[in-house]
């Protein structure tokens, strides 16, 4: 082969390899997002990470009972351990589901540091919120909560109308008691005031498609989201499914979800070994 020749099938092959690699990487700059829902995330800055997806105890909750704590003790704790089996290390009860005897039953069998627990209190004042960490660690069987937070506020001045259950709170992280405070808001100007407090670590909001059992309307409540993320709060969504509304409608939900790009982690409440592991599955297929 001439010099000439040779030189220019070398130009010729560079060139491609070259415009290989610049194919590739807008490939790679434009394939959508895959996730699991045993990706590992931070919440925020609390230094807290645990997996995207949490084993929800709450489809319906209030009154101390909801669809899971239906399932009985060992029916739920059944289910949680299936979970842990399948990669999930974050669950996510309340003291309104009656779910906590249902969650300590499980870490039985689970090993405490590799789970993150939240559950949260009614409790509005100092002495209700003192003996609210005292009695829900009872019923959990554990030491630590990892997350505790004040349920379903709505008032647009709660953090100051509530300040004294707020440093009890507060306390309780310094001394090792609880690991990260917030709320779960249940009205937009709660949601408001819980994204302008510094107080607030972890907010668990609802956030669905179709607007079901929302604060407001999906536009305006991720306004507020995005205010909330900047300030480095964790974020865990909630009523992805809207409360079961979207039951048949999940893949739209769970991609509206991502989409967003707004959320830390959520919360889905399962019923069965079969629809937790379908979830599963549908979370791996999304793409956005």
């Amino acid at each position: 082969m001439k010099r000439r020749e040779f030189l220019g099938r070398a130009a010729v092959g560079l060139g491609a390899a070259w415009l290989g690699a610049k194919t590739l990487a807008a490939v790679a700059v434009e394939a959508p997002a895959q996730f699991n829902a045993t990706d590992v995330v931070p919440l925020g800055r609390t230094g807290i990470q645990t997996t995207r997806l949490a084993c929800g105890t709450g489809t319906i909750g209030f009154a101390h009972h909801s669809n899971q704590s239906a399932l009985g003790i060992q029916g739920l704790a059944d289910l949680l351990w299936a979970g842990y089996d399948n990669g999930l290390r974050f669950i996510d009860t309340a003291d309104s589901y009656g779910t906590h005897p249902h969650v300590a039953a499980a870490l039985k069998r689970l090993p405490r540091e590799k789970m993150t627990i939240l559950t949260k209190s009614g409790a509005r004042n100092a002495a209700g919120m003192q003996a609210d960490l005292d009695r829900l660690r009872l019923e959990l069987g554990t030491d630590y909560i990892d997350i505790l937070l004040m349920h379903a506020v709505t008032e647009s001045d709660w953090p100051n109308r509530f300040k004294a259950a707020m440093d009890v709170l507060s306390e309780a992280r310094e001394k090792g008691i609880i690991r990260a405070h917030g709320v779960s808001c249940h009205s937009l100007r709660a949601l408001r005031a819980a994204a302008q407090s510094p107080w607030v670590q972890v907010d668990l909001v609802r956030l669905n498609p179709i607007g079901a059992h929302m604060d407001a309307d999906p536009a305006t409540v991720l306004s507020v989201l995005w205010e909330m993320r900047a300030a480095g709060k964790g974020i865990v969504g909630m009523k992805i499914l809207g409360q079961g509304d979207m039951r048949h409608r999940v893949d739209e939900a769970l991609k509206h979800a991502f989409s967003t790009k707004v959320l830390d982690a959520f919360t889905i409440g399962a019923e069965s070994r079969a629809e937790q592991a379908d979830l599963i599955r549908r979370i791996a297929a999304v793409r956005v």
